[in-house]
Protein backbone atom coordinates (compact mmCIF):
# COMPACT_ATOMS: atom_id res chain seq x y z
CA UNK A 1 0.00 0.00 0.00
CA UNK A 2 0.88 3.46 -0.49
CA UNK A 3 1.22 4.87 2.36
CA UNK A 4 1.24 8.90 1.26
CA UNK A 5 -1.74 8.50 -0.37
CA UNK A 6 -5.22 7.84 0.92
CA UNK A 7 -6.03 4.33 0.76
CA UNK A 8 -9.64 3.85 -2.03
CA UNK A 9 -11.15 1.15 -4.11
CA UNK A 10 -12.24 2.02 -7.64
CA UNK A 11 -14.86 0.12 -9.27
CA UNK A 12 -16.28 1.00 -13.12
CA UNK A 13 -14.75 0.38 -16.33
CA UNK A 14 -11.36 2.55 -16.40
CA UNK A 15 -12.42 4.29 -19.47
CA UNK A 16 -15.71 6.02 -17.94
CA UNK A 17 -16.23 8.93 -16.58
CA UNK A 18 -14.75 9.54 -13.34
CA UNK A 19 -16.73 9.97 -9.86
CA UNK A 20 -15.13 10.22 -6.74
CA UNK A 21 -17.13 9.54 -3.30
CA UNK A 22 -15.80 11.14 0.00
CA UNK A 23 -17.07 9.18 3.53
CA UNK A 24 -18.67 11.11 6.62
CA UNK A 25 -16.51 11.19 9.79
CA UNK A 26 -15.88 8.07 11.66
CA UNK A 27 -17.08 5.95 8.76
CA UNK A 28 -15.11 4.30 5.24
CA UNK A 29 -15.38 3.62 2.09
CA UNK A 30 -18.32 1.20 3.26
CA UNK A 31 -20.55 3.92 3.34
CA UNK A 32 -21.16 3.37 -0.15
CA UNK A 33 -21.38 -0.72 -0.58
CA UNK A 34 -25.08 -0.05 -1.44
CA UNK A 35 -24.55 3.10 -4.15
CA UNK A 36 -21.35 2.78 -5.47
CA UNK A 37 -21.35 -0.80 -7.54
CA UNK A 38 -24.66 0.74 -9.31
CA UNK A 39 -23.02 3.78 -9.97
CA UNK A 40 -20.00 2.06 -11.08
CA UNK A 41 -22.07 0.59 -14.28
CA UNK A 42 -21.65 4.41 -15.83
CA UNK A 43 -18.62 5.67 -14.04
CA UNK A 44 -14.97 4.59 -12.69
CA UNK A 45 -16.26 5.38 -9.00
CA UNK A 46 -13.38 5.94 -6.86
CA UNK A 47 -14.45 5.63 -3.41
CA UNK A 48 -11.86 6.81 -0.46
CA UNK A 49 -11.21 6.53 3.48
CA UNK A 50 -10.26 9.60 5.95
CA UNK A 51 -6.70 9.41 7.00
CA UNK A 52 -7.25 7.09 10.06
CA UNK A 53 -10.12 5.68 8.68
CA UNK A 54 -10.27 1.94 6.94
CA UNK A 55 -7.39 1.62 5.25
CA UNK A 56 -6.03 5.51 5.14
CA UNK A 57 -2.65 6.14 6.67
CA UNK A 58 -3.53 8.10 9.82
CA UNK A 59 -0.32 10.24 9.43
CA UNK A 60 -1.68 12.21 6.68
CA UNK A 61 -3.51 14.22 8.77
CA UNK A 62 -2.35 16.39 12.11
CA UNK A 63 -3.74 18.31 14.40
CA UNK A 64 -5.09 21.47 13.37
CA UNK A 65 -6.26 20.27 9.93
CA UNK A 66 -8.11 22.00 7.77
CA UNK A 67 -11.22 20.67 4.84
CA UNK A 68 -8.57 22.27 2.05
CA UNK A 69 -5.73 19.79 3.50
CA UNK A 70 -8.67 17.02 2.97
CA UNK A 71 -9.13 18.59 -0.30
CA UNK A 72 -5.21 18.68 -1.01
CA UNK A 73 -4.89 15.27 -0.45
CA UNK A 74 -8.43 14.40 -2.23
CA UNK A 75 -6.38 15.65 -5.54
CA UNK A 76 -3.04 13.85 -4.64
CA UNK A 77 -5.38 11.22 -5.10
CA UNK A 78 -7.08 11.70 -8.44
CA UNK A 79 -3.50 12.87 -9.93
CA UNK A 80 -1.35 9.53 -8.61
CA UNK A 81 -4.46 7.78 -10.72
CA UNK A 82 -3.93 9.89 -13.78
CA UNK A 83 -7.69 11.63 -13.01
CA UNK A 84 -7.44 14.59 -14.69
CA UNK A 85 -11.30 16.13 -14.67
CA UNK A 86 -14.22 14.33 -12.11
CA UNK A 87 -17.67 14.04 -10.66
CA UNK A 88 -17.90 14.08 -7.15
CA UNK A 89 -20.24 13.75 -4.04
CA UNK A 90 -19.46 12.96 -0.40
CA UNK A 91 -21.14 12.88 2.68
CA UNK A 92 -20.74 15.09 5.84
CA UNK A 93 -17.03 15.80 6.16
CA UNK A 94 -16.79 14.07 2.40
CA UNK A 95 -18.98 16.64 1.62
CA UNK A 96 -17.65 19.61 2.81
CA UNK A 97 -14.55 18.57 1.11
CA UNK A 98 -16.75 19.10 -2.36
CA UNK A 99 -17.64 22.50 -1.50
CA UNK A 100 -13.42 23.17 -0.74
CA UNK A 101 -12.77 21.59 -4.13
CA UNK A 102 -15.52 23.38 -5.92
CA UNK A 103 -14.01 26.71 -4.67
CA UNK A 104 -10.41 26.27 -4.58
CA UNK A 105 -10.13 24.01 -7.86
CA UNK A 106 -13.25 24.49 -9.94
CA UNK A 107 -11.71 23.17 -13.11
CA UNK A 108 -10.89 19.73 -11.62
CA UNK A 109 -14.65 19.52 -11.24
CA UNK A 110 -17.78 18.15 -13.93
CA UNK A 111 -20.17 18.24 -11.30
CA UNK A 112 -20.78 18.24 -7.60
CA UNK A 113 -23.41 16.41 -4.86
CA UNK A 114 -23.13 17.49 -1.01
CA UNK A 115 -25.15 14.72 0.93
CA UNK A 116 -25.97 15.60 4.56
CA UNK A 117 -23.28 17.70 5.17
CA UNK A 118 -23.44 21.64 5.66
CA UNK A 119 -21.29 25.18 4.75
CA UNK A 120 -20.57 25.23 8.30
CA UNK A 121 -21.13 23.04 11.11
CA UNK A 122 -22.44 24.77 13.69
CA UNK A 123 -19.31 26.36 15.13
CA UNK A 124 -16.16 25.53 16.81
CA UNK A 125 -16.70 24.83 20.07
CA UNK A 126 -18.79 21.95 19.81
CA UNK A 127 -15.93 19.93 17.43
CA UNK A 128 -12.74 21.46 19.35
CA UNK A 129 -14.47 20.03 22.70
CA UNK A 130 -15.25 16.31 20.89
CA UNK A 131 -11.38 16.55 19.29
CA UNK A 132 -10.11 17.03 22.82
CA UNK A 133 -12.26 13.89 24.36
CA UNK A 134 -10.79 11.57 21.63
CA UNK A 135 -7.61 12.67 22.29
CA UNK A 136 -8.16 12.00 25.79
CA UNK A 137 -10.58 9.19 26.32
CA UNK A 138 -10.28 7.55 22.85
CA UNK A 139 -13.50 6.55 20.45
CA UNK A 140 -15.25 4.16 22.53
CA UNK A 141 -17.35 6.47 23.83
CA UNK A 142 -18.71 7.98 20.61
CA UNK A 143 -19.14 5.02 19.08
CA UNK A 144 -21.64 3.84 21.90
CA UNK A 145 -23.74 6.75 20.50
CA UNK A 146 -23.07 6.26 16.65
CA UNK A 147 -26.30 5.17 16.26
CA UNK A 148 -28.70 7.41 17.23
CA UNK A 149 -26.03 10.28 15.74
CA UNK A 150 -26.07 8.09 12.07
CA UNK A 151 -29.57 7.20 11.57
CA UNK A 152 -32.96 6.87 12.37
CA UNK A 153 -34.31 4.49 15.34
CA UNK A 154 -34.11 0.72 14.71
CA UNK A 155 -31.50 0.82 11.90
CA UNK A 156 -27.83 0.47 11.60
CA UNK A 157 -25.03 -0.60 9.68
CA UNK A 158 -22.93 -2.74 12.13
CA UNK A 159 -20.36 -2.55 9.61
CA UNK A 160 -19.95 1.26 10.06
CA UNK A 161 -20.59 1.39 13.91
CA UNK A 162 -17.14 -0.93 14.01
CA UNK A 163 -15.23 1.22 11.23
CA UNK A 164 -16.39 3.95 13.88
CA UNK A 165 -14.84 2.58 16.52
CA UNK A 166 -11.52 1.39 15.01
CA UNK A 167 -10.83 4.10 13.42
CA UNK A 168 -7.24 6.14 14.86
CA UNK A 169 -7.97 8.72 18.02
CA UNK A 170 -5.56 11.15 16.91
CA UNK A 171 -6.89 11.08 13.27
CA UNK A 172 -10.27 11.21 14.42
CA UNK A 173 -9.45 14.70 16.46
CA UNK A 174 -7.73 16.16 13.52
CA UNK A 175 -10.84 15.78 11.33
CA UNK A 176 -12.65 16.95 14.11
CA UNK A 177 -10.45 20.24 13.74
CA UNK A 178 -11.06 20.45 10.36
CA UNK A 179 -15.01 20.79 10.93
CA UNK A 180 -14.38 23.06 13.78
CA UNK A 181 -12.50 25.56 11.13
CA UNK A 182 -14.97 24.95 8.35
CA UNK A 183 -17.46 27.69 7.35
CA UNK A 184 -17.25 28.86 3.64
CA UNK A 185 -20.80 30.27 3.63
CA UNK A 186 -19.58 34.05 2.62
CA UNK A 187 -18.20 31.88 -0.64
CA UNK A 188 -20.73 29.83 -1.76
CA UNK A 189 -22.38 32.04 -4.42
CA UNK A 190 -18.64 31.39 -5.89
CA UNK A 191 -19.28 28.21 -6.78
CA UNK A 192 -19.80 27.48 -10.43
CA UNK A 193 -20.03 23.76 -11.04
CA UNK A 194 -22.92 21.89 -11.27
CA UNK A 195 -24.49 21.35 -7.53
CA UNK A 196 -27.21 18.96 -6.05
CA UNK A 197 -27.94 18.83 -2.42
CA UNK A 198 -29.25 16.02 -0.54
CA UNK A 199 -30.90 15.88 3.01
CA UNK A 200 -31.90 12.97 5.24
CA UNK A 201 -34.90 14.46 6.43
CA UNK A 202 -34.60 13.12 9.53
CA UNK A 203 -31.02 14.20 9.52
CA UNK A 204 -30.38 15.79 13.66
CA UNK A 205 -26.55 16.54 12.64
CA UNK A 206 -26.93 18.44 9.21
CA UNK A 207 -30.88 19.13 9.14
CA UNK A 208 -32.32 19.73 5.83
CA UNK A 209 -32.18 23.61 6.30
CA UNK A 210 -27.68 23.52 6.14
CA UNK A 211 -28.57 21.60 3.01
CA UNK A 212 -31.06 24.47 1.60
CA UNK A 213 -28.75 27.43 2.82
CA UNK A 214 -26.57 26.29 0.55
CA UNK A 215 -29.01 25.48 -2.14
CA UNK A 216 -30.37 29.10 -1.91
CA UNK A 217 -26.69 30.08 -2.25
CA UNK A 218 -25.04 28.21 -5.19
CA UNK A 219 -26.32 29.26 -8.66
CA UNK A 220 -28.51 26.85 -10.84
CA UNK A 221 -28.20 24.61 -7.32
CA UNK A 222 -30.68 21.74 -6.92
CA UNK A 223 -32.03 20.34 -3.52
CA UNK A 224 -33.02 16.98 -2.90
CA UNK A 225 -35.16 15.41 0.69
CA UNK A 226 -34.51 12.02 1.64
CA UNK A 227 -37.64 10.63 3.74
CA UNK A 228 -36.71 8.00 6.65
CA UNK A 229 -33.05 9.54 6.24
CA UNK A 230 -30.95 10.51 8.72
CA UNK A 231 -27.03 11.33 8.49
CA UNK A 232 -26.09 8.70 6.73
CA UNK A 233 -28.16 8.70 3.58
CA UNK A 234 -26.62 6.44 1.28
CA UNK A 235 -26.22 3.66 3.54
CA UNK A 236 -29.88 3.97 5.07
CA UNK A 237 -31.65 5.08 2.01
CA UNK A 238 -29.29 3.99 -0.50
CA UNK A 239 -31.99 3.91 -3.24
CA UNK A 240 -33.52 7.34 -3.17
CA UNK A 241 -29.44 8.78 -3.20
CA UNK A 242 -28.86 6.79 -6.06
CA UNK A 243 -31.51 7.71 -7.96
CA UNK A 244 -31.08 11.35 -7.02
CA UNK A 245 -27.18 10.99 -7.92
CA UNK A 246 -27.96 9.12 -11.37
CA UNK A 247 -30.02 11.98 -12.48
CA UNK A 248 -27.70 14.88 -11.57
CA UNK A 249 -24.09 12.82 -12.64
CA UNK A 250 -25.51 11.25 -15.49
CA UNK A 251 -25.02 13.86 -18.58
CA UNK A 252 -25.87 10.61 -21.24
CA UNK A 253 -29.10 9.74 -19.76
CA UNK A 254 -30.09 13.44 -19.58
CA UNK A 255 -28.49 13.75 -23.35
CA UNK A 256 -30.45 10.75 -24.46
CA UNK A 257 -33.93 11.76 -23.46
CA UNK A 258 -33.47 14.87 -24.97
CA UNK A 259 -32.47 13.16 -28.23
CA UNK A 260 -35.10 10.20 -27.58
CA UNK A 261 -37.89 12.55 -27.80
CA UNK A 262 -36.35 14.27 -30.22
CA UNK A 263 -36.28 11.50 -32.63
CA UNK A 264 -39.42 9.15 -31.40
CA UNK A 265 -41.46 11.91 -30.74
CA UNK A 266 -42.64 13.10 -27.05
CA UNK A 267 -45.92 11.06 -27.37
CA UNK A 268 -44.05 7.72 -27.84
CA UNK A 269 -41.46 8.59 -25.19
CA UNK A 270 -44.51 9.33 -22.65
CA UNK A 271 -46.05 6.33 -23.02
CA UNK A 272 -43.40 4.31 -22.31
CA UNK A 273 -42.54 6.09 -19.17
CA UNK A 274 -45.77 5.81 -18.50
CA UNK A 275 -46.13 2.01 -18.65
CA UNK A 276 -42.42 1.85 -16.81
CA UNK A 277 -42.22 -0.27 -13.47
CA UNK A 278 -39.64 -0.92 -10.90
CA UNK A 279 -39.09 -4.17 -12.88
CA UNK A 280 -38.32 -2.11 -16.52
CA UNK A 281 -37.25 0.93 -15.30
CA UNK A 282 -33.15 -0.47 -15.29
CA UNK A 283 -33.92 -0.88 -19.15
CA UNK A 284 -35.05 2.44 -19.59
CA UNK A 285 -32.36 4.26 -17.89
CA UNK A 286 -29.97 1.90 -20.08
CA UNK A 287 -31.99 2.89 -23.51
CA UNK A 288 -31.48 6.07 -22.32
CA UNK A 289 -27.98 6.26 -21.27
CA UNK A 290 -26.52 3.92 -23.70
CA UNK A 291 -28.28 3.81 -26.91
CA UNK A 292 -29.86 7.56 -27.43
CA UNK A 293 -27.08 9.12 -24.54
CA UNK A 294 -23.93 7.36 -26.11
CA UNK A 295 -25.06 5.89 -29.76
CA UNK A 296 -27.24 8.12 -30.79
CA UNK A 297 -25.55 12.05 -29.59
CA UNK A 298 -22.46 10.63 -31.46
CA UNK A 299 -22.15 13.22 -34.52
CA UNK A 300 -19.80 11.26 -36.45
CA UNK A 301 -23.01 9.92 -38.16
CA UNK A 302 -25.63 12.63 -39.09
CA UNK A 303 -29.25 11.72 -37.63
CA UNK A 304 -30.00 10.76 -41.18
CA UNK A 305 -27.43 8.29 -41.87
CA UNK A 306 -28.43 6.28 -38.33
CA UNK A 307 -31.87 6.45 -39.30
CA UNK A 308 -31.25 4.50 -42.48
CA UNK A 309 -28.78 1.84 -40.60
CA UNK A 310 -31.38 1.25 -38.07
CA UNK A 311 -33.79 0.90 -40.44
CA UNK A 312 -31.73 -2.01 -41.97
CA UNK A 313 -31.46 -3.52 -39.24
CA UNK A 314 -34.53 -3.94 -38.18
CA UNK A 315 -35.23 -5.44 -41.55
CA UNK A 316 -32.87 -7.66 -41.14
CA UNK A 317 -33.58 -9.44 -37.60
CA UNK A 318 -37.43 -8.66 -38.49
CA UNK A 319 -38.34 -6.41 -35.73
CA UNK A 320 -41.50 -5.31 -37.78
CA UNK A 321 -42.89 -3.14 -34.80
CA UNK A 322 -40.15 -1.28 -34.00
CA UNK A 323 -39.41 -0.60 -37.77
CA UNK A 324 -42.68 1.64 -37.45
CA UNK A 325 -41.45 3.12 -34.72
CA UNK A 326 -38.19 3.84 -36.92
CA UNK A 327 -39.79 4.92 -40.06
CA UNK A 328 -41.40 7.79 -38.35
CA UNK A 329 -38.16 8.77 -36.71
CA UNK A 330 -36.75 8.59 -40.19
CA UNK A 331 -39.66 11.34 -40.99
CA UNK A 332 -38.13 13.46 -37.91
CA UNK A 333 -34.57 12.80 -39.36
CA UNK A 334 -35.41 14.79 -42.62
CA UNK A 335 -35.97 11.32 -45.13
CA UNK A 336 -38.20 11.71 -47.46
CA UNK A 337 -40.59 8.57 -48.44
CA UNK A 338 -38.76 8.00 -51.52
CA UNK A 339 -35.04 8.13 -49.46
CA UNK A 340 -36.98 5.50 -47.30
CA UNK A 341 -38.23 3.50 -49.94
CA UNK A 342 -34.30 2.82 -51.22
CA UNK A 343 -33.05 1.81 -48.16
CA UNK A 344 -36.16 -0.75 -48.09
CA UNK A 345 -35.52 -1.64 -51.53
CA UNK A 346 -31.91 -2.42 -50.34
CA UNK A 347 -32.40 -4.45 -48.08
CA UNK A 348 -34.41 -6.75 -50.74
CA UNK A 349 -30.77 -7.27 -51.77
CA UNK A 350 -28.53 -7.64 -48.65
CA UNK A 351 -31.58 -9.10 -46.07
CA UNK A 352 -33.84 -11.39 -48.80
CA UNK A 353 -37.22 -10.29 -50.63
CA UNK A 354 -39.49 -11.91 -47.98
CA UNK A 355 -38.16 -9.33 -45.59
CA UNK A 356 -38.48 -6.33 -47.60
CA UNK A 357 -41.71 -7.15 -48.46
CA UNK A 358 -43.05 -7.29 -44.89
CA UNK A 359 -41.04 -3.95 -44.29
CA UNK A 360 -42.70 -2.03 -47.40
CA UNK A 361 -46.07 -3.15 -46.06
CA UNK A 362 -44.71 -1.56 -42.42
CA UNK A 363 -43.53 1.49 -43.85
CA UNK A 364 -46.41 1.85 -46.52
CA UNK A 365 -48.46 1.66 -43.51
CA UNK A 366 -47.01 4.08 -41.16
CA UNK A 367 -46.34 6.73 -43.90
CA UNK A 368 -49.95 6.87 -45.02
CA UNK A 369 -50.93 7.39 -41.73
CA UNK A 370 -47.83 10.52 -41.39
CA UNK A 371 -47.74 11.96 -44.61
CA UNK A 372 -51.12 10.72 -46.87
CA UNK A 373 -48.81 8.66 -48.83
CA UNK A 374 -50.88 6.84 -51.60
CA UNK A 375 -51.02 3.33 -51.55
Amino acid sequence: MNDTLLHHRAEGPASAPPLLLGPSLGTSLALWDRVAPELSAGHRVIRWDLPGHGGSPARLLRAGATVGDLADLVLALADALGVERFAYAGVSLGGAVGLQLALRHPERLSSLAVICSSAHFNGERPWRDRAALVRREGLAQLAESANDRWFTPGFTVERLVRDHRGADPEAYAACCDALAAFDVRDRLGGISVPTLLIAGREDPATPPAHLREIADAVPGATLVEVPGASHLAPAERPEAVLAALRSHFDGHARRGMAVRRAVLGDAHVDRAQARQTPFTAPFQDFISRYAWGEIWTDETLSRRERSMITLTALVAHGHYEELAMHVRAARRNGLTPQEIGAVLLQTAVYCGVPAANSAFATAQRVLAEEDGVAG
